[in-house]
């Protein structure tokens, strides 16, 4: 039952060869076993495949079944249409198409296989190019609220500046009235004299154009704050809202990118695995020497090329023979006078009808 699938799978003739050896037969159920196996390797790969693309196990495998039927097709069609031949010449210049289209099978199947295989570290790197885009992705959002904070910045520390500058102000003129008072400066007289008063006037004057000035500056310095906050959200939704197409980027073509820059000869031999699986069916033919399969096939195809020349030769005769008897019977019916005398009858009474019916359009227009 199972030698029976096997055959079948590899496209051989099953009429020809239940009639062959057991040997030959087993050949062919190993050709058809390949066919098979790749088929199912094609349906795994393309399942994972589509498996990161739709990340849904169900349109995976269903998506994924109908590509290892498309390539046990093609590879089923691929080997029962390698015929032998007398020259091995002949069969590799045969087979050269088939073997360039085994080869992108190969590449198609090994990929995503590559993919599974390598997973830990293609996640490796695509961990590293994601932490790599989340800090370009903060540092591009930044640009556009950078200006906008350091603005503000500047606006506070000007605000703390004339709040230092008004209190080194109040201060001078705190130890110029002292120094009045002590009689350091000024008048040198000792006491709280009219010179003291103005000077200390004149100081807490200063003193209160502080409080205000600290009061004013203080109530700007917190708007600037609540809208330098307000910045500092708005920059923090933008990267959240960003962040989850950065953590989605592992999708197929990134996977593929992340698998191309691990080193490349694992992968290499990977597909060299692959690539050997897909076209051992093919080179089995070219390699084998021609079998008893191979010559009753060549018998029935032989034998039906001569039945379907031997018909054609027989059409062409009969065609020719038809066009001779037809000349001869054209050439009798030439000479006779009776047949000449009807034509010339029904000529003449036609150019009468047509000439009467000029004559009555011509009459008609005038």
């Amino acid at each position: 039952m199972l030698k029976r699938f096997f055959i079948i799978c590899s496209g051989a003739d099953t009429t020809i060869l239940d009639n062959c050896s057991n040997g030959e037969q087993n050949k062919y159920a190993g050709i058809g076993a390949t066919v098979f196996f790749t088929a199912v390797m094609a349906f795994v790969a393309a399942t994972y495949a589509l498996y990161t693309v739709f990340d849904n196990y169900y349109t995976s495998v269903f998506f994924g079944l109908i590509w290892g039927l498309l390539i046990f097709n093609l590879d089923r069609f691929i080997v029962s249409t390698i015929k032998k031949k007398d020259s091995f010449i002949d069969e590799l210049l045969q087979a050269s198409p088939r073997i360039v289209l085994a080869i992108i099978i190969a590449v198609v199947i090994a990929k995503p296989l590559e993919l599974k295989i390598f997973e830990k570290e293609i996640d490796r790197v695509l961990l590293e190019q994601k932490n790599d885009f989340t800090l370009a992705n903060k540092e591009q959002i930044a640009t556009q609220y950078n200006p906008a904070i350091t603005a503000i910045d500047t606006e506070i520390d000007n605000l703390k500046r004339e709040v230092e500058n008004k209190e080194n102000e109040v201060n001078s003129l705190y130890d110029t009235y002292i120094a009045e008072a002590e009689g350091r400066e000024g008048t040198k007289l000792l006491g709280k004299g009219p010179v003291y008063k103005e000077k200390r006037e004149k100081h807490d004057v200063a003193l209160a154009e502080l409080s205000d000035l600290k009061k004013a500056n203080s109530e700007k310095a917190i708007a600037l704050e609540a809208k330098k906050n307000e910045l500092a959200l708005e920059y923090e939704g933008k990267v959240e809202d960003s962040q989850p197409i950065i953590d989605n980027f592992d999708g197929l073509m990134a996977r593929i990118n992340a698998l191309d820059e691990l080193p490349w000869l694992p992968s290499f031999f990977i597909f060299l695995l692959f690539l050997a699986i897909e076209t051992s069916p093919i080179f089995a033919k070219l390699l084998a020497p021609k079998g008893e399969y191979d010559f009753k096939l060549s018998d029935l195809e032989g034998e039906i090329k001569t039945w379907v020349s031997q018909k054609e030769n027989q059409r062409r005769v009969v065609l020719d023979t038809d066009h001779a008897i037809n000349d001869k019977v054209y050439k009798d019916l030439e000479e006779e006078e009776e047949l000449y005398a009807y034509k010339k009858k029904i000529a003449r009474e036609m150019m009468k009808k047509q000439q009467d019916t000029f004559y009555k359009r011509q009459t008609g227009i005038l």
